[in-house]
């Protein structure tokens, strides 16, 4: 259960972070490239955020969150000088892709009937035998 305080700081750090990225991204010219902070989760002692990103194109996903992991430490950088009057310390940030979108497109198609593991077996995960 995250505290008020956590979820204010979450917050902040969210709204900065899609200003950095989205910074970069038109600093540097890339078209045809959305990246959105989806959630920021932050423990308890305020140390580590979690920063969950939703990227499109999808196929991206992967080489774009190596490069930004890279820049971790520039990111912070950046992002301590927005929020130096607001907070002490910025959190270290850890950088993962926000899956949620594709789960919530399976459990659609699941309740559309659209794969019917009945008529098609082969959705269906095989049982090893041992």
């Amino acid at each position: 259960m995250e505290t008020n305080r956590q979820k204010k700081i979450g917050t902040v750090l969210q709204k900065d972070l899609v200003d950095i990225l989205q910074g970069e991204v038109r600093k540097n010219g890339i078209s045809n490239l959305i990246i959105s902070v989806s959630k920021v989760n932050v423990t308890t002692d305020l140390s580590v955020a979690k920063v969950y990103l939703s990227i499109f194109p999808v196929d991206k996903g992967p080489e774009l969150l190596a490069a930004i992991r890279t820049n971790t430490p520039l990111i912070k950088h950046d992002l301590a000088q927005r929020v130096k009057q607001q907070l002490r310390r910025v959190p270290n940030l850890t950088f993962y892709i926000d899956d949620s979108l594709d789960y919530i497109e399976k459990i659609d198609t699941a309740l559309k009937g659209e794969e019917n593991p009945i008529e098609n077996r082969d959705l269906l995960d095989k049982r090893k035998k041992s």
